[in-house]
């Protein structure tokens, strides 16, 4: 029986991947680009697998995210934002390319449960991760297992409405442009790191990132602290739902937006304001593995 695993991360420019030893150390890890295309894609996982079999010198277990999922009743993968990857029955066709089984999860998933089983979620039984870089994911995770749901999208809350809206934000006419979405007050809009920088720079006719948002508020930027108020209490405001909803011990941040400090001193006070409850125990937490969480938590599949 293999002892080494596979975890592969299927991005929209690049697939990365991960050689865990039984231990669950590194033993490689790589990154190549590709074209984006489905047939390049599968060929570029191949190209990965076969390099890690040859490190480890065995035929290894394969785990592998992406950005949507596979549903269980057709095999065909749906709400990808690889576009190229919809209506595909990509795990049949990963499996015959690489002549094993493979499973296939979400990628917000595996970030979940990589920061579950051995990173900042370890120590607790129940843990909402969430990753908040271009879009707006999350995924659930109990006594070390993900909680995939009727549906296949548990945790996945994305695109759902900002909930207790303000006028301001109603007054913002923020619709997402996703293909099945659409919706007004759609939360990844407004809480991506790319939907922050839009309305930051909508409401000020700037034109920033949020990496250079976050190095004006570092500088004491009026417009940026303002900004940041109203994401966090946006922040709070969706967390609260999900506390009421599955009650986490923890609930674990990922993604390009996790590396704001400020927002694990300021969310945690205005959570009570939201929850029905009259003491708020959820710990809010930075991820321990990074940008290493998605291969990771694919290679625990």
């Amino acid at each position: 029986m293999t002892k080494f695993k596979i975890g592969i991360d299927y991005g929209g420019t690049k697939i990365e991947g991960i050689l865990l030893d039984p231990n669950g150390e590194k033993l490689e890890r790589k990154r190549y680009s590709y074209n984006k295309n489905y047939s390049s894609g599968i060929s570029t996982v191949q190209k990965l697998v076969n390099e890690f079999d040859k490190i480890s010198g065995e035929i290894c277990t394969v785990g592998i995210g992406i950005p949507g999922f596979s549903s269980k009743d057709t095999g065909l993968v749906t709400n990808a934002n690889s576009l190229w990857l919809n209506d595909k029955p990509f795990k049949k066709d990963l499996e015959s390319a690489l002549n094993r089984d493979v499973k296939l999860m979400n990628d917000a998933n595996c970030f979940t449960l990589s920061e579950a089983i051995d990173g900042a979620g370890k120590d607790f039984k129940s843990v909402f991760g969430i990753i908040i870089g271009t879009g707006f994911g999350g995924g659930l995770s109990y006594k070390k297992e993900i909680i995939e749901g009727a549906n296949q999208i548990a945790g996945d809350w994305g695109h759902q409405p900002l909930p207790y809206p303000t006028t301001e934000e109603i007054e913002t006419q923020i619709s997402c442009p996703s293909n099945n979405c659409g919706r007004a007050l759609c939360a990844e809009q407004f809480m991506s790191g790319i939907g922050f920088a839009d309305i930051f720079n909508k409401k000020n006719n700037t034109n920033f990132n949020s990496h250079e948002i976050v190095e004006l508020d570092l500088k004491n930027d009026p417009r940026a602290n303002l900004e940041f108020n109203l994401y966090e209490d946006r922040m709070a405001r969706l967390m609260a739902v999900m506390i009421g909803v599955f009650d986490p011990e923890a609930i674990i941040l990922g993604g390009g937006m996790s590396n704001i400090d400020r927002l694990y001193k300021n969310i945690p006070p205005l959570l009570s304001k939201y929850t029905f409850s009259n003491k708020v125990k959820t710990k809010i937490l930075k991820n321990i593995h990074g940008d290493s969480s998605g291969v990771r938590g694919a290679a625990w599949l």
